[in-house]
């Protein structure tokens, strides 16, 4: 048994290596790993479309929950941090951070 290192993409041209060990594996990485896994010589320039639509799909997902949590963090921030008429309250913010605090 001789282990496979396999990496979606970049370039190998020596696939075999060898550690200091004395073991021995394999490293295929892009066209050479897509082919290996599929037996399809053009597998890695087929899969390129669908994946870019699954992951525009997935990322609208991750912008939408990123911004509620943008908007969360504002709000506590905002409720903790800054005066009645909006202003940043430094004094509290460095007295949070940095006041010497006695242990519990």
């Amino acid at each position: 048994i001789i282990p496979v290192n396999g990496c979606s993409y970049g370039k190998d041209t020596k696939p075999f290596k060898k550690r200091k060990d004395g073991s021995e594996y394999w490293k295929f990485c892009g066209q050479d790993f897509w082919s290996l896994i599929s037996g399809k010589d053009n597998l890695f320039a087929e899969i390129i479309e669908p994946l870019g639509h699954e992951a525009k799909k997935h990322n609208d997902d991750f912008e939408k929950s990123y911004a509620r949590v943008i908007n969360r963090f504002t709000i506590k921030f905002a409720e903790t941090y800054c005066t009645p008429q909006g202003d940043i309250d430094w004094e509290k913010i460095v007295r949070f951070v940095s006041e010497r605090r006695e242990e519990a």
